[in-house]
């Protein structure tokens, strides 16, 4: 047997709980905000996971791209919720960024409903998600701050990633920049997680493919050596020879292991102790 099939199968009796789907979180100028949780059977408070779609900031839903996550989170025992955010190009920057914070608000606001843990709080995002966890992750404080985050791929550094892959369209629609001028330069920077490292930041686990052909594999460890730089906890799990998307990392068995990781690494991550987060209300 492997070490993922013993994993998930250790975890096979923690896979009995309820879904509910659908709840609305926000209504932020009138469009209606949902998620989807699991909640795990037992007493609880048990720890809890935020997944935060990818797709460009432009696409995507909550049961989209990030489906491959939901088994290995249904075994793990935590309660976890897959939410929906607004999209650009209708809806820019900042717009998908306070709906993550929104639903971190409102997560904690509801915990015992849930059987979540307020203390034992997680983001987990992929891709254009990976980005905005790790953006709320930074700047979030007391009612907007995390535990912990897991990070699949996600551009952390916006004006290095524009030199290596071009200003595509999807960025210009979350950012409404036109070009990387003098200004598109200083709004890349405002929109990039690595602007906000400091050392009371949680700790990130980051996950990433070597040969990501969309999300330079160096953007992980970018930004995890800033975190280490100013005393904050990371690592880097490399994905060797892996694409973008969890998706297709299904398709390819050598890929897998990333899911024994992730739960692992939250796993010791909420033993530790109950994080207290930072107080004080987050700066935008």
């Amino acid at each position: 047997m492997t070490l993922l099939a013993a994993v998930l199968a250790a975890g096979a009796a923690a896979a009995q709980g309820t879904w509910k789907t659908d709840i609305e979180f926000a209504r932020p100028d009138g469009v209606s905000l949902t998620l989807d949780a699991w909640i795990p059977e037992g007493r609880g408070p048990f720890p809890a996971v935020i997944v935060v779609h990818g797709g460009g900031w432009v696409n995507g839903d909550k049961q989209t791209f990030v489906k491959p996550l939901f088994d290995p989170l249904r075994e793990s025992g935590f309660t976890w919720f897959t939410i929906n955010y607004r999209l650009a190009p209708k809806h820019p920057f900042p717009a998908a960024i306070e709906d993550v914070f929104s639903a971190v608000v409102w997560v904690k606001r509801h915990a015992r409903e849930f059987k979540a843990d307020p203390k034992r709080i997680a983001l987990m995002g992929e891709s254009a998600g990976g980005h905005l966890a790790a953006y709320v992750g930074a700047r979030g404080r007391g009612k907007t701050g995390v535990a912990a985050v897991v990070d699949f791929y996600g551009p952390h550094d916006l004006g290095r990633h524009v030199q290596a892959k071009g200003l595509k369209q999807h960025l210009k629609d979350f950012l409404q920049i036109r070009s990387p001028d003098r200004e598109g330069e200083a709004r890349l920077a405002a929109a990039s997680p690595v602007t906000y490292v400091h050392r009371r930041m949680p700790p990130f686990l980051f996950i990433h493919g070597t040969k990501d052909e969309q999300v330079a594999f160096e953007q992980s460890p970018l930004m995890c050596d800033r975190m280490k730089a100013v005393g904050a906890r990371c690592e880097v799990y490399p994905v060797p020879e892996g694409p973008h998307g969890v998706g297709p990392w299904e398709r390819n068995p050598q890929f897998q292991a990333y899911k024994v990781k992730m739960i692992e690494w939250l796993r010791a991550t909420f033993r530790q102790e109950r994080v207290t987060v930072s107080r004080g209300d987050p700066a935008r």
